[in-house]
Formats: C-alpha cells, sequence, structure tokens
C-alpha cells in the first residue's frame, strides 16, 4: 500500500514538473515568435525611413517595435533555465542595443546595410530558442504557429520588397524575397485546409482575396514600388491573419 502511495505522489509530481516546463515552454515559444515577427518589421519600417527620411512618425513605430523586443528578450531570459538559449540571449541583447544606437542617428545606406544584418541575427537566434523548446503541439497549436509564422513571413516579404527598391536589390535579397513568398503560400493552404466556423470560412476568403491583390506588389517589385499604398493595403491582410490566430489561441 505504501509502494503504492509513493508511486502515486511520484506520478503527480513528475506530471507538475512536466506541466510547469510545458507552460515555461510556451512563453518561451511565444516570445520567441515575437522576436521573429520583430525581427522583419524592425528592418522593414527602418528601410522605409531610409528611403523616405521626412516621415518622422516611422520613428515612434520603430522605438515602439525595440520596446516590444526588448520585453520579449527579458521574458526569455526570466523563464528557460536552458544554458544554450542563454548564451543566444547574449547576442540577441547585443543586437538590439546595436539596433538602438542606429535609432539614435539619421538613416544612411551603411546603418540599413547593418539593419539587414542584425535582422538576420536576431531571426536565426529566435529560430534557435525555439527550436529548443519545442514541445508535442496540439492541433490548435499547429495551426495558432501556422498564423504566427505567417505574420512572421509577409514582414519578411515586404522587408525584401522594400530592401530591393531602396538600393539592396542583390541576387541573394530576391531569392529571399521568393522563397519566403513560396513558404507563406504553404502556411495559406494550411489555413485553407482546416475546418473552421462559417464565421472564420469568411475570413479565409477574404485571407485568399487579399493575398492576390497584394502579391501583385511582390511579383512586379521592380515595377510597382508604391509602399505607402501597398502598407496600408497590408495592414487590412495583416488583421485577417491575426484574428485568424486569435481564434487558433482561444481554442487551445
Amino acid at each position: 500500500m505504501k509502494n503504492i502511495l509513493h508511486i502515486t505522489v511520484l506520478f503527480f509530481l513528475v506530471t507538475l514538473v512536466s506541466q510547469a516546463v510545458t507552460r515555461g515552454d510556451v512563453k518561451v515559444i511565444e516570445a520567441s515568435e515575437n522576436i521573429r515577427f520583430l525581427s522583419q518589421k524592425l528592418v522593414k519600417d527602418y528601410l522605409f525611413l531610409y528611403k523616405y527620411p521626412s516621415k518622422i512618425e516611422v520613428k515612434d513605430t520603430l522605438n515602439r517595435s525595440l520596446v516590444k523586443l526588448t520585453e520579449d528578450i527579458r521574458i526569455i531570459a526570466t523563464t528557460t533555465k536552458d544554458s544554450d538559449t542563454k548564451d543566444i540571449l547574449e547576442f540577441l541583447a547585443y543586437s538590439k542595443d546595436q539596433i538602438s544606437e542606429i535609432f539614435t542617428g539619421n538613416p544612411d545606406e551603411k546603418k540599413a546595410a547593418l539593419m539587414l544584418d542584425y535582422s538576420e541575427t536576431l531571426l536565426e537566434g529566435a529560430d534557435s530558442i525555439a527550436l529548443a523548446h519545442k514541445y508535442d503541439f496540439s492541433e490548435e497549436e499547429k495551426m495558432l504557429m501556422v498564423t504566427k509564422k505567417m505574420e512572421y513571413l509577409l514582414e519578411r516579404i515586404t522587408k525584401y520588397y522594400v530592401a530591393i527598391n531602396v538600393g539592396f536589390g542583390t541576387p541573394t535579397n530576391q531569392d529571399a524575397m521568393q522563397e519566403a513568398i513560396k513558404r507563406f503560400e504553404e502556411n495559406i493552404q494550411q489555413v485553407n485546409g482546416y475546418k473552421y466556423p462559417a464565421k472564420q470560412v469568411r475570413l479565409q476568403v477574404k485571407l485568399n482575396s487579399s493575398w492576390e491583390a497584394n502579391k501583385i506588389f511582390f511579383l512586379k517589385y521592380k515595377e510597382l514600388f508604391i509602399p505607402v499604398l501597398m502598407f496600408s493595403s497590408l495592414d487590412y491582410f495583416e488583421n485577417i491573419i491575426s484574428i485568424l490566430a486569435l481564434y487558433h489561441s482561444k481554442n487551445q
């Protein structure tokens, strides 16, 4: 009887530890997804400011994104016990500090090039952290990750769209944009394959039609560089993706 009690207590403790670890992993993965998204958004907005330095309101957007990046790095630092993750965080914190210094002066070509490099550093770090804390996702969690990836990929596509048109049209950047478009459309197919209730089905339809409308900008990126108009259109598109992400978050 005593052995059975010990086994029961041990099982209970192991379950609690497992649940605690999973909750920690969830927080870390959510923060790493935010960093992945911000790694692209920060550079996209900076490149826009580099092209249109009179748009000083963009500086406020950049500073808000930097504050959010700082918060997400802090969340991971206070949650994780993984030594490799802590090492990666040091590089992320360094990159964040360098970006902060770049923001203090006026944008120029050298700083824009550095921002492109830092965006990839942040992205690689976020990817590594998410991988270290990966666990078996439920079906709803998988779909939530799909929508979060779509948010990040849309920022990545737009980042390269702007970069190519402001003087950074290298073959590498052009290939990276095409690869991001391909991956984005793969995620749209996963959303299309999910059985949503009627209200979300309407969002599926809007998602597809909005993508077809916005994709024209990216496919004709050399002839159609009108970022102000495109950004307004993308705000609507991003809102659709965010609503779908919220649906999956609530249904976990």
